[in-house]
């Protein structure tokens, strides 16, 4: 398991790359991008991570997954960088973080919110609106469905969660009579 110390530095390191020449957004989803792929193979996974692959190979190997998803200069270098110093397990979380970091700076908060069954999107638009009000910062709405909800909605926005579902009502509700 890799440290939240040794994540937290990678990703404040390309944070500042991202900075210093103004790409950060593209530089962060180029990182993601490359995240994604890597921890959805387990192919790449194993050669990235195995001592016995020469470092040449490895280096090679990356650069090329790099250039087929388009990736910048800058990502492919820092995706590098972390290969050569065995950090690559990394790079989900460093991604992870990375984002977070880009979106503090932005000013974007990021709020999850859990239906029942899919919503309209002036739904998404109106929530969209309270919450910026409320937080006084740009709010991205992250979406998902989950029918175990039975009906209602639960949002995620930091670490605050507004439970709004049928599903939560009732567990409150038998808590409560629980307690009696």
């Amino acid at each position: 398991m890799i440290s939240s110390a040794i994540v937290d530095r990678y990703a404040r390191a390309i944070f500042e790359l991202g900075v210093e020449t103004g790409q950060l957004s593209q530089l962060t989803e180029q990182v993601r991008s490359f995240a994604a792929v890597f921890a959805s193979s387990k192919e790449l996974r194993m050669v990235a991570e195995n001592p016995l692959v020469p470092e040449d190979q490895r280096d090679g190997i990356l650069k090329e997954i790099g250039s087929r998803l388009g990736l910048g200069e800058h990502a492919i270098n820092s995706v590098r960088v972390l290969a050569a110093r065995r950090r690559l397990a990394a790079l989900p979380d460093v991604a992870k973080r990375l984002g977070s970091l880009a979106d503090e700076k932005a000013g974007v908060v990021r709020a999850k919110v859990t239906s029942a069954a899919p919503l309209s999107e002036d739904f998404y638009v109106k929530l969209a609106q309270k919450l910026e009000a409320k937080t006084l910062k740009k709010v991205v709405i992250e979406r998902e469905h989950d029918p175990s909800l039975i009906s209602g909605v639960v949002t995620k926005l930091g670490d605050n969660t507004i439970d709004g579902s049928l599903k939560g009502r009732l567990q409150a509700l038998e808590r409560s009579l629980l307690q009696v």
